[in-house]
């Protein structure tokens, strides 16, 4: 067997970085409880460095990849992980960055998420007790490294000292980033499918990677839904049982309340360090870094902070995300920071470095998109603009609720109380539609990441064409479909600002046992001799599958004709509407593929061969209303 790379670096090893500058790597090997062999890479600014805080990184996909490192030092592409590690060893960190088991160099075998918690606890207590350590063990990373943060800090390891984390750190992963409102979030299908066909597995085995390469991953995606041994997956079955355990596991039963994935069920077990939470409007993960930002400030005397920009999922570089632009301001360069570097760098030192060092920056950072032109860009993407403010608290401390019903026309009524007046059942006037799983209503866009090549996320014209997986001609708006019911308001009279999470209560009822009720809600532009249709921008949506209205924990079917109450919340956004621009909301029964599609029989949700149409009725009149969290409206009620 040919010596590794791993094998031969038993010693410092000097990386030069061009420009005459430098830093030194040390491979180090670390051994988890279990016995398994982690390895990781230590850089410092000089070979055996003396005693100083170290920040660890924890990945899956590869520790000298640069993936994870997206917008240090304003590159658009990802610089090398020494590139962005020289910066804080210049600034007298020490930079560890580790493969997670089963990936990289390190052994075992992978599982996601659930063993970053004891593995990654397991190497910070190692780290503070080496030389070069003294004693204060910070960690950072962007998406799986910010899961594998909050892992590690759900079991209170002692050493922890800081913790910067970008686009993750699971809340509650049943509620947002892996399922939503009981429905399964397919990116988590991709990501297996990608993340299998560069294992260690398949990339030593030429047969099983030509198997994989092999795979029309969309064409799987019209087999739906997968089971064991007839996935694109059934030749890397590592990554096939952990897949499905995720999508069977229906119900929020102990399988969610796991360390790693349920960081509320941790809270008063994490130290009380100083803690950044980072994430961004299209990103899966906004819901999990407000929740964390508030349950963390509330329950530490650590500061918390909070980070949240127009972009999709760790492309703080871009000023646009999808089909539009939010404008120069967008960027996190220049606006908050010089690079993502100093901006990480710059808190560090904030909390970690000797005192008057760096001033903390303020606790609420948010991107309020809106009030750009409405013109095209030279790209060709509208431009909505945006604007960075500050705040204490999220939501905002100036907010108030606004209630809007639903009315039997379409219309969305702003009115003066926080809940519209309530209506009898039986003599509330209703709309229905008949939701066919068979044709769902295309993904276009959203708080997606990792979802190609059958989506992606980002804010774009709810209007399909062929870029959108499942749309074919003659490409009509997705409110012409029967199955999606808009509600709008008429053109804006004065400007108005949203900022916080959605929530929609909804009056419904089924023909079938068990269906599904989606929200969008959008921004609509109005024509433009850019725009000749106007554009109607996706900003958040939510779901929820009924079997889950009362509980998460114990589903229960509903009878076909019975009225129930449910509500579906939509995580956070910020967004200016301008005057003459329209709040409109969307409610139908599917989002494919960013969710798995309700096959209505109230069987299995993996694995169910049938599918039935269900005729879905929602009660308007008083028994259906949008409540948005909004600034700056002197008029609005005291709630």
């Amino acid at each position: 067997m040919p010596v590794t790379e791993i094998e031969r670096e038993t010693e410092w090893q000097r990386v030069p970085l061009g420009g005459g500058r430098t830093c030194w790597r040390l491979v180090l090997r670390t051994r988890a409880r279990d016995g398994v062999l982690l390895i990781a890479d230590l850089y410092a600014d000089r070979p055996d460095p003396g005693a100083g805080p170290v920040i660890l990184e924890r990945t899956p996909y590869g520790r000298r990849d640069a993936r994870g490192s997206d917008g240090a030092l304003g590159a658009e592409n990802p610089p090398a992980p020494e590139t962005v590690a020289e910066v804080f060893t210049r600034g007298g960190y020490r930079i560890v960055r580790q493969d997670c088991r089963g990936r990289g160099d390190s052994e075992g075998t992978f599982v996601k998420y659930l063993n970053e918690a004891t593995d990654g606890y397991d190497t910070v207590e190692w780290i503070a007790q080496q030389p070069w350590c003294d004693g204060r063990v910070a960690t950072m990373g962007v998406s799986y490294s910010a899961h594998a943060q909050a892992a590690l800090a759900s079991l209170g390891a002692p050493h922890l000292a800081a913790m910067f984390l970008d686009s993750g750190g699971f809340a509650s992963a049943y509620e947002a980033g892996t399922r939503m409102g009981g429905a399964f979030e397919l990116k988590q299908a991709t990501w297996a499918f990608h993340r299998a066909k560069v294992s260690e597995t398949v990339r030593s085995d030429p047969a099983l990677r030509a198997a994989l390469d092999s795979e029309d991953l969309s064409a799987w995606f019209t087999r739906m839904p997968w089971r064991r041994g007839a996935s694109p997956l059934r030749f890397v079955p590592e990554y096939e049982d952990y897949l499905l355990e995720q999508w069977e596991n229906g119900a929020f039963g102990p399988y969610w309340q796991q360390p790693g994935i349920y960081a509320r069920g941790f809270y008063d077990d994490f130290p009380d360090v100083p803690s950044l939470h980072m994430s961004s409007w299209y990103d899966p993960y906004v819901r999990t870094a407000t929740e964390n930002f508030r349950e963390l400030g509330r329950k530490k005397q650590s500061p918390a902070y909070l980070v949240l920009g127009p972009w999709t999922h760790g492309k703080r570089s871009e000023t646009f995300a999808g089909d539009v632009d939010f404008g120069p301001h967008a960027r996190l360069e220049g606006n908050l920071d010089e690079h993502y570097a100093a901006m990480r760098l710059r808190w560090f030192d904030a909390h970690l470095a000797p005192e008057g060092m760096a001033e903390p920056p303020p606790l609420v950072r948010y991107f309020l998109m809106g009030g750009g032109s409405g013109r095209r860009t030279a790209e060709g993407r509208l431009d909505h603009g945006g604007h960075w403010r500050t705040a204490t608290t999220w939501p905002p401390e100036e907010s108030k609720s606004l209630t809007f019903e639903l009315g039997r026309t379409g219309a969305l009524t702003e009115l003066a109380t926080t809940k519209p007046p309530f209506e009898a059942a039986a003599d509330a006037p209703f709309l229905e539609y008949d939701f066919d799983p068979r044709d769902p209503v295309p993904t276009l866009g959203g708080q997606v990441t990792s979802g190609e090549p059958v989506m992606s996320g980002g804010a774009f014209h709810q209007h399909p064409d062929e870029r959108f997986f499942g749309t074919s001609e003659p490409h009509l708006p997705l409110d012409s479909r029967p199955d999606v019911l808009v509600f709008q308001t008429p053109p804006l009279t004065e400007d108005l600002a949203t900022a916080g999470p959605i929530t929609v209560h909804l009056a419904v009822s089924s023909t079938a046992v068990d269906t599904d009720f989606t929200v969008k809600l959008i921004d609509v532009h109005p024509p433009s001799e850019d725009c000749p249709q106007g554009f109607a921008m996706n900003l958040t949506d939510g779901i929820l599958r009924c079997r889950y209205r009362d509980s998460f924990s114990d589903p229960e079917l509903m009878t076909p004709g019975e009225v129930y109450e449910i509500t579906v919340e939509a995580p956070d956004t910020a967004n200016l509407f301008l005057a003459g621009h329209r709040v409109r909301l969307d409610v139908s029964s599917s989002n494919f593929p960013r969710f798995d599609v309700n096959a209505n029989t109230g069987g299995p949700e993996v694995g169910d061969r049938r599918k039935v149409v269900a005729t879905n009725r929602v009660y308007v009149g008083g028994r259906s209303w949008l409540t948005l969290p909004v600034l700056g409206r002197k008029d609005l009620p005291d709630d």
